[in-house]
């Protein structure tokens, strides 16, 4: 896509950047401060200086590259296969229909109140950019602090997560196709750390690159679910083919010791975890053009297919699985093969699991190149100790290379959980979804009760139903983080090995994170830090011009101030 409009220059060689006029929520609202620029801009740059940024990535990516990560990302047919045990473990076939329309449906709201939001603030860091401008006066450090920090636990558990259920599909498949082969833990973790190793040489590459890459991924994970779509019901080995409705619609099953009602919220962890992917766009905005549209359309498109081909995805499993219990605990540990052997006998169902496992890596790809642009956009801002080595960009690919093996480094280490017990490195698939979840909806709450009119929206927006969409989001979040916690089990069943650890790790790691807060990076943390070349306070005399360095957005105002005396 072609760039849009370039900005003229002013007869002086320079112009002031009003980012009233360009619908941007900018953090120079706070500080009465104008960014300055002395060279041709395109639209595109204009408002992410206007937001505080200097340009630094190649914008290669339209909207359909942008749309194509995040739908990797969101990778439904494997992601489905990655939490398969969860929904129909825990509430049965009727649970996991029912289910997925529910927490579908409310996932949406908050889909469409971040897209709003990455149309007024199209800049990577997102959610912990938005939290900082959109918070009451004096809070907006912590706030962008504790969205940051959440939104980085989610992302960098994201590649260790889909990589370990990638690495156990692919021992399935070999332990199918030969009996006598008994996986053992130090298999999975080897098999782990080799894809991790060639998801990061992929990653580092330029931006150009990446898109052209995630395009077949998209192309790949379509087709892959419309195979499973049409070769389940067509070839089911079972007769009769299909469920009895009233087993489908009805027949709410209970696999917890909790009251149906609540285990048929823990099934939500599924659909959570599925529909998941729609945020990348908004990380990837300083890499796409015409950010600021192209951008909130990717999310929601994302986040709408997901809900749709994801329930034609539950429809085929809930009306041609047989054997819930074999399924769930069968000898693979992937429910996924179980089922596709059930249903299609075992060389069919041997390939539609091969294909699955195939997109099972590009949606581990996705999750690689959108947490490494979380890391470095946090370590621009100097969130992330080591952040001056995370925020480089590597000056041929244009592309944060460091961030990339910085996150893997971190899924690897992670990935030792798996040596622990099976339930502790399953917890890290609700750590990613509690990070998230608090990230995402952390800013819509703040403009929902706070930002009054500093929000100001963008050319894409929810217009009058920008609130109740908030508050469904809202409310939402507040449901689910609790739920996500239980185990599964209660009473004499709770052990070390049946735990739900989700609160410790998250819970654990925040508290670390806050505490770090209140010692030391209160000190110096103030939020999204400025990194274009020149300032004006909008009260001084015109023309009057300042250099900002890599002081803080607070500081850069208090120097305004201080030079205006």
């Amino acid at each position: 896509m072609a760039a849009r409009n370039v900005s003229k220059i002013s007869a002086e060689g320079k112009h002031a950047v009003d980012q009233s006029k360009l619908h941007v929520t900018s953090v120079f609202s706070k500080t009465g401060a104008q960014a300055i620029v002395d060279y041709p801009v395109d639209e595109d740059e204009e408002i992410l200086i206007a937001l505080g940024y200097k340009q630094e990535f190649k914008r290669d990516f339209t909207w359909i590259e942008s749309f194509s990560v995040s739908f990797s990302v969101l990778g439904l047919l494997p992601s489905i296969a990655s939490t398969l045990g969860y929904n129909l473990a825990y509430s049965g076939q009727a649970g996991s229909v029912w289910g997925w329309v529910v927490a579908g449906a409310a996932i949406q709201a908050v889909a469409f109140g971040m897209a709003e939001l990455c149309s007024s603030m199209p800049t990577a860091g997102g959610l912990y950019y938005a939290s900082a401008v959109l918070a009451p006066e004096g809070w907006g450090p912590l706030a962008s602090w504790i969205v940051g920090w959440s939104n980085f636990l989610g992302f960098t558990t994201g590649p260790c997560s889909v990589n370990y259920a990638l690495a156990a599909m692919i021992l399935a498949v070999a332990s199918i196709n030969n009996p006598d082969y008994t996986p053992e833990t130090w298999h999975l973790y080897l098999t782990f750390l080799f894809l991790l190793i060639i998801e990061g040489c992929l990653t580092m590459n330029s931006t150009k690159f990446l898109g052209y890459m995630n395009i077949v991924g998209t192309i790949v994970n379509v087709l892959v679910l419309i195979i499973f779509i049409i070769w389940l019901p067509v070839a089911s080995v079972n007769k009769p083919k299909f469920n009895d409705n009233h087993i489908v619609w009805a027949e709410l099953q209970n696999g917890t010791e909790w009251p149906t009602g609540f285990a048929f919220l823990m099934g939500f962890l599924s659909v959570i975890w599925t529909i998941s992917g729609y945020d990348a766009p908004f990380h990837l905005s300083e890499e796409c053009s015409n950010a600021n549209i192209a951008g909130p359309r990717a999310i929601v498109m994302t986040a709408q297919l997901g809900l749709y081909l994801g329930w034609a995805i539950i429809l085929v499993i809930a009306y041609t699985v047989k054997d819930v219990s074999d399924v769930v605990a069968g000898p693979y540990g992937q429910p996924m093969a179980s089922l596709c052997l059930q249903v299609l006998g075992k060389k069919a169902g041997l390939a539609m699991f091969c294909l699955n496992t195939i997109a099972q890596f590009f949606v581990g790809q996705g999750c690689t190149i959108v947490s490494s642009r979380v890391v470095f956009a946090y370590s621009r801002d100097g969130a992330i100790p080591g952040s001056r080595w995370w925020s480089r960009v590597n000056s041929r690919t244009k592309t944060p290379v460091n961030s990339v093996w910085f996150v893997l480094t971190i899924a690897a280490l992670l990935g030792l959980l798996m040596f622990a017990s099976p339930v502790a490195i399953s917890a890290v698939f609700s750590i990613g979804v509690i990070g998230q979840y608090t990230a995402f909806v952390t800013p819509l709450g703040l403009k929902l009760f706070f930002a009054r009119d500093k929000f100001r929206p963008g050319p894409w927006n929810l217009g009058r139903f920008s609130k109740p969409v908030g508050a469904i989001a809202v409310a939402w979040l507040c449901l689910i983080v609790p739920v996500l916690c239980f185990p599964a089990v209660k009473g004499k069943d709770l052990n070390r090995l049946t735990m739900n650890y989700t609160c410790l790790i998250y819970f654990g790691t925040m508290m670390l994170s806050l505490i770090y807060y209140a010692v030391d990076a209160r000190k110096w943390f103030k939020g999204p830090r400025v990194n274009i070349e020149h300032l004006i306070h909008v009260d001084t005399l015109e023309g009057q011009i300042q250099g900002s360095g890599s002081d803080g957005v607070e500081g850069i105002g208090e120097k305004a101030g201080n030079k205006q005396e």
